[in-house]
């Protein structure tokens, strides 16, 4: 029998190990202090403590990370997402140690995370990419010159950039100087890396992404599109799949673009290809590629019917790749809204704290994936996201309308959350007529709570 250490915590660990136990696997906790009473530390085999509440102590502690497997006996270490997830050199480490890593290479979890890299890589893979520099841009003079060949706007992006850290967007050619050196500025304090690169930047457009899962030796399929446009400082707040604005021709070449690039790189394991999407033209160029498995599968293996969790492990540890492509359809609709301990009336601060009463929605075409019950402590060292409500229905109208009633059931007391205001986002006319880019929120007066 197998053993799988899932290093992570919270919602993720906690669906990890529902699989597991699916599959029949065995499964280690870890935890840091703080999280000795969380809900992952209960339902696993076994558990872990593996430092104190920092993360950069615990969770990201790689080799107390390493050790805990080593002493359980562990076969393999499901980063889950954030942490370690993409982190190529926890990988090599896991390889080092005769451990599994359930995902991608070290060499791809590298190519992938340096966006000028994967830029290149999809040029090669004849995937549509932003106009821009093709290369990374190391002073100021040859920056200078692109943009002028560029012209405004234009974005400047870290190459190990994300969650927005990093970029600044260029409107005026003389701010251009002030705008490069604060990029790099903030990219070197965030990621220790200050290259950059630069794009035309296209105003309106939706945030499209496509799921793919691969073999790891040039096989690959896709579980098709997501709609990730509704977002706050670059941070995802509901996705929904399908894409319902993308017409069937786009998808076919959007998902065929996709699985040619995960082919191209001999892809191992779940992947997601991110896409801006220009409604006007039709028009798609790749962003970014996300080596480990999102926030917003679940809306994904809502419509798909393919649990994710369980094709990583599946290659992962026993070298099998089932899916077919034809095989994969589409079935209904599913909405996604993430639920986070913040408070929106006072600039969305996070806002940690004991529940004090806990009512949560169940029945058909609702999923909720959390680590809550009652008494339990949200801490204020982790994310603030504390749950993911799904529904799923035949079409967009009538999933809408389940979300607005879970959410409008949910009761969670103690400290303030966002469901109210994600119920607002519900309930906008626009949203429910579709008409959404990834200003949404700034466009309809969403971003002052």
């Amino acid at each position: 029998m197998k053993k799988v250490l899932i290093a992570n915590r919270g919602e993720i660990a906690i669906r990890i190990i529902r699989t597991c136990k699916k599959m029949g696997i065995k499964t280690v906790a870890v935890y840091s202090t703080t999280d000795v009473d969380s809900l992952h530390v209960t339902l696993a085999d076994e558990a872990v403590c593996i430092g104190p509440s920092s993360s950069t102590e615990s969770y990201l502690n790689m080799n107390n990370v390493i050790a805990a497997a080593e002493i359980t006996g562990a076969d393999a270490i499901h980063p889950g997402y954030g942490f370690l997830a993409e982190n190529a050199n926890f990988a090599r480490l896991c390889a080092e140690h005769d451990l599994v890593f359930i995902g991608p290479t070290p060499e791809t979890i590298e190519k992938m995370g340096d966006k000028a890299e994967a830029r290149k890589t999809m040029v090669t893979a004849g995937v549509p990419v932003i106009p821009g520099s093709k290369d990374v841009i190391p002073t100021l003079a040859e920056a200078k010159v692109k943009a002028q060949e560029i012209g405004v706007p234009m974005v400047i992006k870290a190459v190990a950039g994300g969650g927005g850290k990093g970029m600044r967007i260029v409107s005026r050619m003389e701010d251009f100087e002030n705008l490069f050196n604060a990029a790099k500025s903030e990219a070197k304090k965030a990621f220790g890396d200050d290259r950059v690169y630069i794009e035309k930047f296209i105003k309106t457009a939706r945030h499209i992404e496509v799921q793919v899962i691969g073999d790891g030796k040039g096989d690959a399929v896709h579980l098709y599109d997501r709609d990730c446009s509704i977002q706050r400082n670059n941070q995802k707040l509901v996705e929904e799949a399908p894409a319902a604005i993308v017409p069937d021709e786009v998808r076919e070449r959007m998902t065929r673009d996709a699985v040619n690039a995960a082919k191209n790189i001999n892809y191992r394991g779940a992947g997601t290809l991110e896409f801006l999407y220009v409604e006007s033209t039709k028009e798609y160029y790749f962003l970014e590629m996300n080596t480990r498995v999102q926030v917003e599968h679940t809306v994904t293996e809502m419509v798909t019917g393919v649990d994710i969790i369980e094709a990583q492990l599946n290659i992962a540890l026993y070298d099998k790749f089932e899916l077919v492509q034809d095989e994969i359809q589409i079935n209904g609709f599913s909405i996604e809204c993430r639920i986070n301990a913040e408070d929106p009336d006072h600039g969305f601060r996070p806002s940690p704290g004991k529940v004090e009463y806990l009512n949560l929605p169940s029945g058909p075409g609702v999923r909720i994936d959390t680590f809550l019950y009652q008494k339990c402590m949200v801490s204020p060292y982790y994310d603030s996201m504390i749950g993911k409500f799904i529904t799923f229905e035949q079409t967009r109208d009538r999933a809408i309308r389940r979300m607005l009633s879970i959410l409008d059931e949910t009761v969670i007391t103690g400290f303030p959350t966002n469901l109210d205001y994600q119920y607002r986002i519900m309930q906008h006319p626009r949203y429910q007529e579709n008409i959404i880019d990834i200003k949404f929120l700034e466009k309809n007066h969403f971003l002052e709570g």
